[in-house]
């Protein structure tokens, strides 16, 4: 599916929770990322992914710091691309997709990402900012 039928399939909860994986959440940071730039996209991600997790979950999955960290990076990211698709700027940084924890590590201690605070409210890295 091409990015607004991804977008209009979870913002309308269709989109299938068993797809909902890793990538897709990358990519959902993308498309908000092209079309409003990082502080709006943190919103509305943020907003969708919990609307999403209540919808298909029990509510209790979402993670305001994981989440911000994560757009934050595809920005990073983004900055250094002149890809036009999804697919294309996946392929040219797989790091995304193969070592995002180790990508988040550079940022965030072990300790700081499990604290339940951290979960509720966006927290700032504690070993490198972004």
């Amino acid at each position: 599916m091409n990015d607004l039928e991804f977008l209009n399939a979870f913002e309308s909860g269709n989109f299938p929770p068993s797809m909902f994986d890793h990538e897709a959440h990358l990519r959902l940071a993308w498309i908000n990322l092209k079309q409003y730039g990082e502080q709006e996209a943190i919103e509305k991600v943020c907003e969708g992914i919990k609307n999403f997790d209540a919808l298909h979950g029990d509510g209790s999955k979402f993670h305001t710091t994981l989440t911000v960290a994560s757009i934050k990076t595809v920005n990073h990211f983004m900055q250094k691309s002149e890809a036009h698709h999804f697919a294309d700027f996946i392929q040219e940084f797989p790091r995304l997709k193969t070592s995002f924890k180790e990508l988040l590590g550079q940022h965030y201690g072990f300790e700081l990402l499990s604290d339940p605070k951290a979960k509720e409210k966006y927290v700032a890295p504690d070993l490198l900012p972004f």
